[in-house]
């Protein structure tokens, strides 16, 4: 066993190491923007619809008891005006909201992936020359 063989062998190790963090960190990456992404998403849109639920039945409740008020002061039906008007509003700006918020997550979540997926992409280009490099100074 010379100094030649000993070359070969670490660059066999070398090439297997690399290969099998490559594909690690690939599949790593692949998974998350296959299972993370999806899950994450699901998660804010089941949280949003908790939300909106609660926020609505609170707005119900709140315009319910501005009716009995305003239906107490006017005895008139000028109260279910108000309280329509008064509930439209808050569920449409509780939806504008929540939108705007969903939409924000989703953006970060698909800029944090890209950023991920960009930068492993980065190391596996480089770790593949650099492995071309060991290849070709030992040979």
């Amino acid at each position: 066993m010379d100094l030649r063989d000993v070359k070969t062998i670490i660059v066999v190790v070398v090439v297997v190491v690399v290969v099998v963090v490559v594909v690690k960190v690939e599949v790593l990456v692949v998974g998350l923007v296959t299972v993370v992404v999806p899950v994450v998403v699901v998660v804010v849109v089941v949280v949003v619809v908790v939300v909106v639920e609660v926020k609505v039945e609170v707005v119900v409740v709140v315009g319910g008891v501005i009716f009995l008020i305003v239906e107490s002061k006017f005895n008139s039906y000028f109260g279910v005006v108000v309280v329509v008007v008064v509930v439209v509003v808050v569920v449409v700006v509780v939806v504008v909201v929540v939108v705007v918020v969903v939409v924000v997550v989703v953006v970060v979540v698909v800029v944090v992936v890209v950023v991920v997926a960009a930068v492993v992409g980065l190391v596996v280009v480089v770790c593949n020359i650099t492995t071309g490099y060991f290849i070709l100074l030992l040979f």
